[in-house]
């Protein structure tokens, strides 16, 4: 057993290469091999989000607080709310953030394949985030 205290894991703000607007990350637990899982804890500041990405064993994201918008390539955003739960499928292009007026926190979970947990792709264009939601 290993007991991470909650003071050992500081924040910080994400990479704005991978992100639009400001994104907070709260690691939860990088598992040692051969345990692949990896989550996190994201907070995203009103109109902030990830740009389009993979994942080469699927994703979930269950949110915890605020309003957020997730997207499909191709397709239009989707709302979710607190106690809502997402799988985005291996190698499926999407993205998520927070809606224009409110902040989003999600848990996003994933496991890493050969250390691997996801493929950027390039950043959403307002116009793909602007969409009217479906």
């Amino acid at each position: 057993m290993e007991i991470v205290t909650a003071d050992a894991r500081p924040s910080r703000l994400a990479r704005d290469d991978w992100f639009t607007g400001r994104v907070w990350q709260d690691p939860v637990i990088e598992a040692p091999a051969p345990a692949r899982v990896r989550a996190l804890r994201v907070t995203f500041e009103p109109g902030a989000r990830t740009a389009w990405h993979t994942h080469p064993l699927g994703q979930t994201l269950h949110i915890l607080a605020g309003t957020g918008l997730v997207g499909l390539r191709g397709g239009a955003p989707l709302v979710v709310r607190p106690g809502d739960t997402v799988w985005f499928a291996p190698g499926e292009e999407h993205w998520h953030g927070a809606a224009p007026g409110q902040m989003m926190s999600h848990l996003a979970i994933q496991e890493a394949d050969d250390g691997r947990v996801v493929d950027w792709l390039e950043q959403v264009s307002d116009a793909d985030y602007r969409r009217p939601p479906g």
